[in-house]
């Protein structure tokens, strides 16, 4: 039986609802054969039943081309359309809330809601002259979701906010550079359950009826708060201890 397939050429023609879709399976089974099949029947839309009808040693070669894609680093794509929608890449990420910077650091590395790590880096564009525009405000409950995004914009986006990223956190070292990675005494603890919570908590005093203009607030703003908060209670700590000696 004859198969009539298209095979990707390049990662803007996968969408990150394709690939969310063959990571789920990859990390349920390890089959070979059975990926193989996966990656194909997904990537080059075609049914199962078809896939099993295409010869070994086509279905190896299709396989070979789809990883070698998958291997590449594309570049930060700034803008793009999906139907007749124009989005754009946060023109100037060093300006986000904190709100926007807490969901990019949960979502980011989570494939199964990357769509909404995709939904604060790209949002429609409201005004654009030439190579500049203006996007729409975040909103945590927008209905946008992003799973039909080319998979060149989401890993162009990604390879650019873990730079990014990695700067805040060597700008940062006394929030996010802390010791003890290893260690699991009751603070530690307390931290990885709370995360961000934690912070949040923090910076509101214990109100919760701030929480939400807490993280409207510049993502730089609340770090140097922070890192103030954090100094200033390990100085007090020792303090306290050297006046009980």
């Amino acid at each position: 039986m004859k198969v009539d397939l298209i095979v990707p050429n390049s990662l803007k023609e996968i969408t990150l609802k394709q690939y969310q879709k063959f990571i789920k399976i990859q990390k349920e089974n390890d089959d070979p054969y059975f990926l193989q099949c996966k990656m194909i029947e997904i990537f080059c839309n075609l049914d199962s039943n078809a896939v099993r009808n295409i010869k070994l040693s086509d279905a190896d070669k299709i396989v070979n081309v789809l990883n070698l894609m998958f291997e590449e680093k594309p570049k930060l794509i700034n803008t793009f359309k999906l139907g007749k929608i124009e989005y754009g890449f946060i023109p100037k990420l060093e300006d986000i809330s904190l709100g926007e910077y807490v969901d990019l650091d949960t979502y980011m590395g989570d494939w199964d809601n990357m769509h909404i790590a995709m939904n604060v880096l790209y949002r429609p564009i409201t005004e654009k002259i030439k190579d500049k525009y203006l996007i729409e405000d975040y909103n945590t409950e927008s209905k946008d979701k992003l799973d039909e995004i080319p998979l060149d914009v989401v890993l162009g986006s990604v390879f650019f906010f873990v730079q990014f990223r990695n700067g805040i956190i060597d700008s940062y070292a006394e929030l996010f550079g802390g010791g003890g990675s290893e260690q699991l005494d009751a603070a530690t603890n307390f931290s990885k359950k709370w995360g961000w919570y934690q912070s949040i908590f923090g910076l509101a005093q214990g109100d919760i009826t701030r929480f939400e203009n807490i993280t409207k607030l510049g993502m730089h703003e609340c770090f140097m708060m922070l890192s103030f908060i954090k100094d200033k209670n390990e100085l007090e700590a020792k303090q306290i201890k050297k006046n009980f000696k």
